[in-house]
C-alpha cells in the first residue's frame, strides 16, 4: 500500500514525488508514455540533447525555486534570444532597439516610439478588444503585419482579430539594445538535459512508464489512499461536461551532417505562407558542444508546426477562451467533492505554466499534504 499515487512523471509528479518521500511518505508514480520529465523531455541524438516536445528554457525571479532545481543539475549559461525570419529579412527578438533599427533605420529610443505612436494613431487603435489591436498599439503596425501577424495565426489557427488581446500582453517590448527574451535573474539549461534532472529528482521513488492510469483507474487507486493526478481533468471525468480544446504541436526531427544549420537555438518563421511556426537547433541550447565541451560535428534540427488538438494529439497550450474557462470551471465542482485526489499542474489545472511556476505551484501544494 502506497500513500500516495501520483499520475505523470513530468515536472509537476516529479517535485510531489521527492517532497513526499522525503518527508517519508511512499509514494508511486505511473506515466502514460515510455519516458520520464513530460514534456521537458530530452533524448540524445549524435550528443546533442533533443527537446522532443519544444524548446524549454528554465527562467525564473524565484530564488528559493531556482535554488531548488540545482539541487538536481547545474545550469549553463544560456539566454534565450530567439530570431524572426520574415521571408529572408532576418530581426532581433523580443522587440527591442535592434529590431526597430531593422525595421526602420531608427537609432534611438524617442525615433522607435515617435514611429509606433504615428502607426498606432494611423490604425486608431483605442482600447484594445482583440489581439489584433493589442499588438499594434504595442508595436505599429509594421511590425505587427511582418512579425506577429502570420506567426499567431499559424500558432493559434485563428485569426488575430478573433483572438484575446491578453494573449499578446506579456510580449516584450523594450527600448533599450536587449535581445534576453526573458527578463529573469536566473536562466539556463541544465547540464546534462532535463531528463537527467527529473531523473535525479526521482531517485529511490518507484517509478511505472507505460501505465494508463484512466485504463485501469479503480485497481491502480486500490494501492494508494490519496492520487495526485496531473493529467487532462476532463479525460479523468470521461469528458462527461464536454471537451476542453488545447493546441497540440507535431514536430519534424532531421540529424544533418553538417556542424551548423541556421546559427541559433530558434528561429521562428513569422510569414503565413511558411507551414512551421518556427525551427529549434538543438545543438546551441548548450553552445554546440558535448558533455565534455567539444564542438560537435553534426546538428539536429527540429520544425515545429502548430495543429489544433484532437484526441489522441499531446495537448500543449489550454485555449484560455471564454468558452473554455466556463467549461474547467464547471469540472472544478466536481474537484471540490474530491476527497482522495488533489489535481495539478498544466492539464489538472488547465493553465499555462511555465516550467519555473509549475515547480513553485507543486511545492506549495505538497506542503499541505506532508
Amino acid at each position: 500500500m502506497f500513500d500516495y499515487l501520483i499520475v505523470g512523471a513530468g515536472l509537476y509528479g516529479a517535485v510531489c514525488a521527492r517532497e513526499l518521500t522525503d518527508a517519508g511518505k511512499k509514494v508511486l508514480v505511473v506515466e502514460k508514455r515510455n519516458h520520464i520529465a513530460g514534456n521537458a523531455y530530452t533524448d540524445s541524438m549524435e550528443g546533442i540533447h533533443v527537446h522532443k516536445y519544444g524548446a524549454h528554457i528554465f527562467h525564473t525571479n524565484d530564488t528559493y525555486v531556482w535554488d531548488y532545481v540545482r539541487r538536481f543539475a547545474s545550469f549553463n549559461r544560456f539566454t534565450n534570444s530567439p530570431v524572426a525570419n520574415y521571408k529572408g529579412e532576418i530581426y532581433s527578438l523580443p522587440f527591442n532597439m535592434y529590431t526597430f533599427h531593422q525595421m526602420w533605420g531608427v537609432v534611438t529610443p524617442a525615433e522607435a516610439k515617435e514611429r509606433i505612436e504615428k502607426q498606432r494613431e494611423e490604425a486608431n487603435v483605442g482600447e484594445p478588444a482583440n489581439l489584433e489591436e493589442q499588438a499594434i498599439s504595442l508595436v505599429g503596425t509594421d511590425i505587427y503585419e511582418k512579425l506577429i501577424k502570420g506567426y499567431t495565426e499559424k500558432q493559434w489557427g485563428r485569426q488575430c482579430r478573433d483572438l484575446p488581446a491578453f494573449i499578446i500582453k506579456r510580449l516584450p517590448v523594450r527600448f533599450t539594445y536587449d535581445n534576453n527574451y526573458f527578463n529573469a535573474l536566473y536562466q539556463g539549461i541544465p547540464v546534462g538535459g532535463y531528463t537527467k534532472l527529473v531523473s535525479r529528482m526521482l531517485e529511490g521513488i518507484e517509478v511505472r512508464t507505460n501505465v494508463d492510469y484512466l485504463s485501469s483507474k479503480e485497481e491502480l487507486n486500490a494501492l494508494a489512499k490519496k492520487i495526485i493526478y496531473t493529467g487532462p481533468i476532463d479525460a479523468f471525468y470521461g469528458y462527461s461536461l464536454g471537451t476542453l480544446e488545447y493546441r497540440s504541436l507535431r514536430f519534424e526531427t532531421e540529424i544533418l551532417d553538417i556542424p551548423n544549420y541556421q546559427g541559433n537555438a530558434v528561429v521562428n518563421y513569422t510569414d503565413g505562407e511558411t507551414p512551421y511556426t518556427r525551427i529549434l537547433e538543438h545543438k546551441w541550447f548548450e553552445f554546440g558542444k558535448d558533455e565534455n565541451g567539444e564542438d560537435l560535428p553534426k546538428t539536429v534540427i527540429s520544425r515545429e508546426y502548430s495543429l489544433e488538438w484532437k484526441a489522441g494529439d499531446e495537448p500543449y497550450y489550454p485555449v484560455n477562451d471564454e468558452k473554455n474557462t466556463a467549461l474547467y470551471a464547471r469540472y472544478k465542482e466536481l474537484v471540490g467533492r474530491e476527497e482522495n485526489v488533489i489535481f495539478g499542474g498544466r492539464l489538472g489545472e488547465y493553465k499555462y505554466y511555465d516550467m519555473d511556476q509549475v515547480i513553485a505551484a507543486a511545492l506549495q501544494n505538497v506542503e499541505l499534504l506532508k
